[in-house]
């Protein structure tokens, strides 16, 4: 059995774990609602050029010089993922459940015959894949989570891809995130950038008859090879933002489910350190009391 001396000692440490976490858990809750409102903000916008470019791509299919940011290089033999990851860690399972889905499509690709390259967001995506996969890393990006995101960084990778693609050493590019749902639910989420995929029309919506037609100035083909690059680096934008709400809202459910746990195991010690008090009095009582009747 511990002494009281530890005992106090292992209290005293638990609370000040108690004290850090519930800190920790006040900070994400603020950044939480930064990041959720700007996450939010960028969702219409993201859905929207989507489908603008989807209705641009409709008007040029079938015709020649197409970017290959829309049709691909023809082929499906190198795919590059993207996972999307916190620089930092006590988030609960947020950076797990995208180094699982992750690793689950490497594993269907590579099954597949296809070649697998890695561009890694996040300290903790890099640290990750470098042990069992290092030799698919084509290039990483880290020191992105913790503050506010700037464009730039999207720009930045977005080039990156693009880059990649015109010379062909890929065909296929996706990102690997979680999709901010709410504080306590971050959804494991794939999304396919090259070859941009065209979104179905729905039950509502308009019948492709009864759309309205338009003639663009310059050409559809045009536009397309000026907006795909800059839909591209939106869309990262947007799951970068999607990232950071995640991680927040991750970040401030692990801590405050920490501080609740902290709190227990300090009433299961302070019963057991009473109970150990009681029971030296006790038998201190009994020493004393046997010596005089010794006596």
């Amino acid at each position: 059995m511990a002494s009281l001396k530890e005992l106090r000692a292992r209290i005293g440490s638990i609370k000040s774990t108690r004290k850090i976490t519930s800190a920790m858990k006040m900070v994400a809750a603020a950044k939480l609602r930064r990041a959720q409102a700007s996450a939010e903000a960028a969702r219409p916008y993201a859905a929207a050029m989507r489908r603008m470019l989807g209705e641009l791509a409709a008007a040029v299919q079938g015709e020649g010089g197409v970017p290959r940011l829309l049709s691909g290089t023809g082929q499906d033999k190198v795919h590059l993922l993207v996972p999307l990851t916190s620089d930092r860690g006590l988030c609960g399972g947020f950076n797990s459940n995208v180094h699982r889905l992750t690793v689950q499509t490497i594993r269907r690709l590579q099954s597949e015959g296809k070649t697998v390259r890695l561009l890694p967001v996040g300290r903790r995506a890099l640290n990750f894949f470098s042990r069992d996969y290092a030799d698919l890393i084509v290039d990483h990006v880290s020191g992105v989570s913790g503050k506010e995101i700037p464009f730039s960084v999207a720009s930045d990778l977005g080039e990156k891809i693009n880059a990649l693609v015109e010379t062909g050493e890929i065909d296929v590019c996706a990102l690997v995130f979680n999709k901010f749902h709410n504080a306590m639910t971050q959804v494991p989420t794939s999304q396919q950038l090259v070859p941009m995929l065209m979104e179905e029309r729905g039950a509502g919506d308009v019948p492709a008859d009864n759309v309205a037609q338009y003639e663009f100035e310059p050409d559809e083909a045009t536009i397309l090879a000026m907006l795909l690059p800059r839909n591209l680096q939106v869309q990262i934008y947007a799951a970068l933002l999607e990232t950071a709400a995640g991680e927040n809202g991750a970040r401030m459910t692990a801590m405050d489910n920490a501080t609740r746990n902290a709190g227990r195991s300090i009433d299961s010690l302070t019963q057991v350190y009473n109970r150990t008090r009681q029971t030296n009095i006790t038998n201190e009582l009994i020493e004393i009391i046997s010596g005089a009747q010794a006596v």
